[in-house]
């Protein structure tokens, strides 16, 4: 066993991962927190964050979720980069695995966040991390004066192919639809950018590849199968994210798309345990909406495990 049983024990680190864990440390929970491998979540993929509140001249991704741990750690969270690798909830204290070591806490806050889709398209398992990509922050510098497609029709797509043409030549942006989901600020921006096309009414079908790695995609049109062959060395995939969820193994109820339910306040569907961010919103996605609902968390779990006593 892990020593004795936690207050908490967050699962997962991001916005709201760390903020749930600076008001659970500083309501003296003693709280334990398995940030992942990748801890800091998604942000730490994203180079500038320009919309969080107090940051007047904007801040990297990176360094936000620096600044936020270091917060959470000064009042007395204790992080460790692991994964955990399943959990049994069935009855408190809740069991949590990590990497063969047992753990256990009276409470639960998961803060797991989502993981980007891919298309799924021919060639595609081939070509990934030769040329095609879910993470232009990450990758866009590899692609300098070169031709790239990004495909979504989202925010994301935007903000990615527009943060691309600081690298590439051209960015034409792929979407099947001829409707955006994309915020009319985000679109406008994008479809007046002299360095990116529009294409509507387009899906990959196939990537083509040469020996150096992607040199094309194969393009249909969903309305009548004609197809079209583009010129690209790199591909970003924008079209959605899927709630990291497996490690819960089915025992706490999710809506269609996978993403945990909220059944009173923050808690999901068994009492004590709690979840905040990109797990369980799937409508805001943004770093201080995960950040508030970290806080949610956190009291609510206080209040529970006061209630308990």
């Amino acid at each position: 066993m892990g020593g004795q049983s936690r207050g908490v024990i967050i699962i997962g680190s991001g916005p709201a991962g760390y903020t749930a864990g600076l008001y659970t440390a500083r309501a003296l929970l003693n709280p334990l927190m398995f940030a992942g491998y990748m801890s800091g979540g998604q942000l730490m993929l994203t180079s500038d964050v320009e919309n969080f509140p107090g940051y007047p001249q904007g801040i990297g991704g990176p360094e936000m979720m620096v600044d936020m741990r270091e917060q959470a750690e000064r009042f007395g969270l204790e992080v460790q980069d692991k994964n955990v690798e399943r959990v049994d909830v069935s009855k408190r204290p809740f069991r949590v695995w990590v990497e063969g070591q047992e753990f256990s806490a009276e409470s639960l806050i998961i803060c797991t966040g989502a993981e980007a889709i891919w298309l799924g398209a021919k060639g595609e398992e081939d070509q990934k991390g030769r040329g095609i990509s879910t993470c232009a922050t990450c990758d866009g510098a590899f692609f300098r004066d070169e031709e790239i497609i990004v495909v979504g029709g989202g925010d994301s797509a935007m903000e990615e192919a527009t943060f691309l043409t600081r690298f590439a030549s051209k960015v034409t942006i792929i979407h099947r639809r001829e409707v955006f989901k994309a915020s009319k600020v985000m679109y406008e921006r994008a479809l007046n950018h002299p360095k990116i096309e529009i294409k509507t009414f387009r899906q990959v079908r196939e990537w083509v590849a040469d020996d150096s790695g992607l040199s094309g995609a194969l393009l249909e049109d969903p309305r009548d199968g004609s197809e079209e062959l583009i010129n690209c060395t790199g591909a970003f995939i924008a079209i959605g994210h899927k709630p990291i969820t497996g490690f819960l193994d089915g025992q706490l109820e999710t809506d269609s798309d996978g993403y945990l339910v909220h059944k009173e306040n923050t808690m999901t569907s068994v009492p004590g345990i709690f979840a905040a961010g990109d797990v369980v919103d799937k409508r805001y996605r943004q770093a201080i909406t995960a950040a508030g609902m970290g806080c949610q968390a956190a009291i609510d779990a206080e209040r529970w495990l006061e209630d308990q006593n």
